[in-house]
C-alpha cells in the first residue's frame, strides 16, 4: 500500500506558483473525499456535503457564498460517491473535481496533495461539511497577510479543534485534546487562506515522511510547516458556523446555527443595523447557541 501510494499519489511536489501573494484570491479548494461514517444513516449513501438544509445541499450553500464573494475557480477533492460531485460540476463551470481513489484509507492531506498539479495560485481552503456566514470568507479575503487561519470563540460542539498561538498570533499547534496545548487561543473553523508557497511547503512536509503520512489530516501539515511559514490566526468573536460530523452537529445546524445565519444575512442584505447587538443577534443569543470565550473541557 505504501509503495502504491508513493508511486501513484505522492510523487515529487514542485513549486509552480503563479501570482502568489496576489491581493485578491480567486480560487477555492474544498476537501470532500470523506465517508462521513459518524453520521450513520443520516447521509443515506451520500457524501456529507450533500446533506440538505433549507432545500439545498450544504455544499451548494458554500458554493453560492464562494461565487458571491468573487471566487471563480473551485477545485473539489472527491472520493466517496464522487459521481455526485461530478454531476454538481456539470452544473457549475467554475468547479473542477479531482478524485482520490484511495479515499477509504487516506486522510484529508492526501486528498489535498492530489490537487498539487491543479493549483498554482493562492486559495481559500475549506471543508465540504461547513455551514457558515459569508462574512467568514470576506474576512479571510480582505486580510492582507498571505496565510491566514480562520478561528472563532469556542462552540462547545464536543469535537472542537483548539488552536495554540505565539504572542504574535501565529500558529504553534492544533489539537482536539486540550492537554496537548500549552495555551488555547481559539477554535479552528475549518477555513484557511493559503498561499501557493505554503501549500507546496505542506506537500513537501508530508512527502518526506512517507509512508507513515497517508492517513494524516491537512491540519497536521499546517502544524508541520508553522516554523517555516507564518500562519496568522484570525479570530472572529461573533461568527455563526458549524461543522457537521455527527447527529448532534446536524441537529445544532438545522435548529440553531443555520437559522441564525439565514437571519443575519437577510438582515445585512436589507441594510439592517446592528444597534447594540453582535451582527444582528444579541450576545445572549449567541451564548445560547454554545459560543463562548472559554474552551470546553
Amino acid at each position: 500500500m505504501g509503495n502504491d501510494l508513493h508511486e501513484n499519489g505522492w510523487g515529487g511536489c514542485r513549486d509552480s506558483c503563479r501570482g502568489a501573494g496576489a491581493a485578491i484570491v480567486k480560487t477555492a479548494v474544498i476537501v470532500a473525499a470523506g465517508m462521513g461514517k459518524r453520521l450513520g444513516s443520516r447521509t443515506n449513501g451520500r457524501p456529507k456535503g450533500f446533506l440538505v438544509i433549507d432545500e439545498k445541499p450544504i455544499i451548494e450553500h458554500s458554493i453560492a457564498k464562494l461565487l458571491e464573494v468573487g471566487i471563480d475557480k473551485i477545485v473539489i477533492g472527491t472520493g466517496y460517491v464522487s459521481e455526485m460531485y461530478e454531476r454538481l460540476a456539470a452544473r457549475y463551470p467554475q468547479i473542477q473535481c479531482v478524485y482520490n481513489d484511495h479515499y477509504e484509507s487516506t486522510g484529508s492531506m492526501y486528498t489535498l496533495y492530489q490537487l498539487k498539479d491543479h493549483i498554482s495560485e493562492d486559495f481559500i481552503l475549506l471543508e465540504s461539511d461547513l455551514i457558515y456566514e459569508k462574512k467568514a470568507l470576506r474576512r479571510l479575503m480582505e486580510d492582507e497577510r498571505p496565510d491566514v487561519i480562520l478561528a472563532s470563540t469556542f462552540t462547545h460542539s464536543g469535537d472542537e479543534v483548539f488552536i495554540e498561538t505565539d504572542e504574535d498570533r501565529h500558529l504553534v499547534n492544533l489539537s482536539k485534546r486540550v492537554e496537548d496545548l500549552a495555551s488555547i487561543y481559539a477554535e479552528y473553523v475549518g477555513m484557511t487562506k493559503l498561499s501557493c508557497t505554503a501549500f507546496h511547503a505542506m506537500c513537501r512536509y508530508v512527502a518526506k515522511m512517507l509512508p507513515t503520512t497517508s492517513t494524516l489530516d491537512y491540519e497536521h501539515a499546517l502544524i508541520g510547516i508553522s516554523k517555516e511559514v507564518k500562519l496568522f490566526v484570525r479570530k472572529l468573536h461573533d461568527l455563526a458556523w458549524c461543522e457537521v460530523d455527527n447527529e448532534y452537529h446536524w441537529n445544532q445546524a438545522a435548529l440553531q446555527i443555520y437559522p441564525m445565519i439565514k437571519a443575519r444575512e437577510a438582515d445585512r442584505s436589507n441594510g439592517g443595523g446592528q444597534g447594540g447587538e453582535v451582527d444582528g443577534h444579541s450576545k445572549a443569543e449567541i451564548g445560547r447557541c454554545g459560543y463562548g470565550d472559554q474552551p470546553g473541557k
